[in-house]
């Protein structure tokens, strides 16, 4: 797996460890506090350090204004405690990969800065990378399913299904991604929890993106499936299953992990932007796209361009599972050299 993915899916299962604060604590003294710079070295030693930062309300502009207490140094340390949490949902725990020595985190450690709240931008960021990812994953592996077997079933057997399917995909594939995103998650009810808001914008995507896949499954199964080999399988009394899933998709099987890896990045994109308009995943909910909602306005990204980070992350993943895509069809390919 390509090296960016695999390390993003590390911090999708690590997130609680990586983040040294609680992403939900508030500091109102901490509103849109910028970046902290680290200081690695202190008298000549390597021991990396955070000044300790003041804030003040100016009063002419009535903005909060913070200023860095140069003669109180928190210093960073090693898997340090903090806040508790569930690691892999069931292992309690407080330990973290860096925190402060002998000062609490929260409220002192601000590596990407904070966010309007006063929220720790990294921790809150983090998170987000394990809500985006985990719908990209849910949706592909729900739209892989129904590509493959709706393809399937109207390559294979033809007739009423075979129309019956195409008009369906013809008339998705008619209507405007963005307006058709946006009715979908007008529908949902207001007042549903973070967790069913989550799992119907994964329905909604992954109800959408099987059309290319089973375009892609259901031209395969027109071309193969009156090869002499079929002939030969149904002959010697394979079942319909057995001739579909061990005869006929091995033989296209990059073709599907092409298409699979390509519409992962995809649904990265289509959950953000969803999410970004506002008609997604909703806060308290994290994602990259809710994140990005803070930097909407061009004077937000003026004043607090830190806002814009979670675009940072939106971007690697895109190329890497682009990458990753061009490996894993060279890999699966049988007539590659």
């Amino acid at each position: 797996m390509n090296e960016r993915a695999r390390f993003m899916y590390l911090v999708v299962l690590f997130a609680d460890f990586l983040a040294y604060s609680d992403p939900f604590t508030a500091q109102a003294e901490r509103t849109l506090l910028p970046p902290q710079p680290v200081h690695l070295f202190d008298e000549g030693a390597f021991r990396p350090f955070v000044y300790g930062i003041t804030g003040t309300r100016d009063v002419t502009t009535f903005q909060r204004v913070y200023v860095a207490d140069t003669s109180r140094k928190l210093y960073l340390k090693p898997f340090a405690a903090g806040y508790t949490y569930h690691l892999f949902g069931f292992i309690p725990s407080n330990t973290h990969l860096i925190g402060l020595d002998g000062a609490p985190t929260e409220g002192n450690l601000y590596l990407i800065g904070a966010d309007l709240s006063g929220r720790d931008l990294f921790s809150r960021l983090v998170y987000s990378t394990q809500t985006s990812l985990t719908i990209g994953l849910v949706g592909v592996a729900l739209s892989l399913f129904f590509g493959v077997l709706l393809g399937g079933i109207s390559g294979y057997y033809g007739g009423v299904a075979d129309t019956f399917i195409q008009r369906t995909i013809e008339i998705l594939y008619s209507i405007p991604a963005i307006p058709l995103w946006m009715g979908l998650a007008a529908a949902m009810p207001r007042d549903w929890s973070v967790l069913q808001m989550y799992f119907a914008i994964t329905i909604i995507i992954s109800l959408i993106s099987w059309t290319s896949l089973a375009r892609v499954v259901r031209g395969r199964f027109l071309s193969l499936r009156n090869e002499e080999f079929v002939t030969a399988a149904v002959l010697a009394g394979a079942g319909t299953r057995r001739v579909i899933f061990v005869h006929i998709v091995p033989l296209f099987l990059s073709h599907i992990i092409a298409a699979t890896t390509l519409a992962l990045p995809a649904m990265i994109i289509s959950e953000t932007a969803l999410s970004f308009l506002g008609i997604g995943l909703r806060p308290p909910a994290m994602s990259w796209g809710v994140l990005l909602q803070q930097a909407q306005n061009i004077q937000s990204v003026a004043l607090s361009p830190w806002l814009t980070f979670p675009a940072i992350p939106v971007t690697i993943a895109i190329l890497a599972f682009n990458f990753l895509d061009d490996g894993l069809r060279d890999a699966a390919d049988p007539y590659g050299v």
